[in-house]
């Protein structure tokens, strides 16, 4: 039983079992403790590599920083310059601003006064114009009365309607209708052609020397032949000189047409004074005495100069067709337009 214990001493033999484990055991942990170390190694590298990248980063980000700072002061300053400027600016336009205020007051209070100068150069060239209307319009009615002159009264009345057509104001519609009633009026008085009618007159008055007397007629006696001998002869010639001083002669009237020579010159005068007579009273239409002078003419030519001559006949023909001519007319008045024209003067 000793012995037991004695022999039991085999454990001890186990050792160089256990001896190789342990020898076996150290290289694992080595291996274990060399590839934590490389980790650490690893990770000291990488954590130092970090750090370096880090800083470098950092050392970027701090030259990044600061040029962005430099670069955002620098547009601090560019950008206060500006506002500076932006003010300055503000300030000159403000003062612009006003100066142009000061001037349209002062262009809107010269427009306020140019209107009423205009308003009352407007007022004034109106009245100024209806005053040389109603001169017009004066002056157009006395053609008419006076001298029945038709045409100057239609130019009078054309010419102011002209006028007021070159003002263009709805205030002078109702005085040019009046003056287009007046001018249709007179347009529609039919025309007479003095003109014409004068110059026939004046062609009587320079051929009236030539028209012959009725005293100057002579009558020629036909030659009596001869069919006796001397006595005969001498007898037909003393009968022939007895007819020649004593002519009888047939008159219509009776008035003695044996006139002396200045009795002669008289009678044309009085033809020729009768013809002016009745030019006159053609260019006033004056229809009695036209008529009464062309009658006296007639009545002198008929009486005392010969009838049966050319001229003469001419002469009593063109009085007779100028006789038959109508110069006195019924002439319209234009009382439309000076009533208009004193309405619109009334009025305003």
């Amino acid at each position: 039983m000793n012995d037991a214990p004695e022999t039991s001493a085999p454990p001890p033999v186990p050792q160089p079992v256990a001896a190789p484990a342990q020898a076996g055991a150290r290289p694992h942990i080595s291996a274990v403790a060399l590839v934590a170390l490389l980790i650490a190694t690893l990770a000291l590298a990488a954590a130092a590599w970090s750090w370096s990248d880090s800083r470098e980063r950092i050392r970027d980000l701090k030259t990044e920083l600061g040029r962005r700072l430099a670069e955002s002061g620098t547009a601090v300053s560019e950008t206060r310059l500006l506002a500076r400027n932006a003010d300055d600016a503000m300030r000159q336009v403000s003062e612009k601003v006003a100066h142009i205020e000061s001037q349209m007051a002062t262009s809107q209070q010269q427009q306020l006064a140019l209107e009423s100068l205009y308003k009352d150069l407007a007022q004034g060239r109106d009245q100024w114009t209806l005053a040389e209307i109603e001169q017009v319009l004066l002056a157009a009615a006395q053609q008419l009365q006076l001298a029945g002159n038709v045409k100057a009264a239609i130019i009078a009345l054309e010419g102011a309607d002209t006028r007021l057509q070159r003002l263009n104001k709805p205030q002078f519609t109702t005085l040019r209708r009046a003056i287009a009633a007046d001018l249709a009026n007179l347009r529609a008085v039919p025309s007479i052609d003095e003109v014409g009618a004068s110059a026939r007159i004046e062609a009587l008055v320079a051929r009236h020397a030539s028209w012959p007397l009725a005293s100057a007629q002579v009558s020629e006696a036909a030659p009596a032949p001869r069919t006796g001998g001397r006595a005969t002869d001498i007898g037909q010639e003393l009968w022939a000189e007895l007819k020649r001083l004593a002519q009888i002669r047939r008159i219509d009237g009776n008035e003695a047409v044996l006139l002396p020579p200045e009795q002669a010159y008289f009678l044309r005068e009085n033809l020729r004074l009768r013809l002016l007579s009745a030019r006159l009273a053609l260019l006033s239409q004056d229809q009695t005495a036209f008529e009464a002078d062309l009658h006296a003419v007639s009545t002198l030519l008929n009486r005392y100069f010969n009838t049966r001559d050319a001229g003469v006949a001419a002469a009593l023909k063109e009085i007779e067709r100028l006789s038959g001519l109508q110069i006195a007319q019924k002439l319209p008045g234009i009382d439309a337009s000076l009533a208009a024209l004193e309405a619109y003067k009334g009025s305003n």
